[in-house]
């Protein structure tokens, strides 16, 4: 009889640390996962701060393209205009054989 109440007790015992045990467990299942978490979302900043600070630089980069597109169209065009303007008229002897027959 002795054996078999401290078998019973044992057991009682072994009944009541398991779930303790258990919660140590699924504590440091959450703090591993929260700290692994933490370090996701750091590498995760780490690389879309760098992806936006090229966003800048590219959005900067075309704002300065737009600065130089807007400042030079003018002279461009007129620049343009001006060599469209000179193109002297072709003599008839210049004008291909092609032309003549078909024209």
């Amino acid at each position: 009889r002795k054996q078999a109440t401290e078998k019973v007790s044992e057991a009682n015992k072994q009944r009541t640390l398991r779930p303790k045990e258990a919660k140590e467990a699924q504590a440091k299942i959450e703090q591993h996962h929260l700290q692994r978490k933490k370090e996701f979302k750091d590498k995760g900043t780490t690389i879309l701060g760098s992806q936006c600070s090229t966003e800048v630089e590219k959005i900067q980069g075309m704002t300065i393209l737009q600065n130089y597109f807007q400042k030079n169209t003018d002279e461009v065009l007129e620049n343009l205009s001006v060599f469209v303007c000179n193109i002297p008229p072709l003599e008839f002897s210049e004008i291909q054989e092609n032309c003549l027959i078909n024209g």
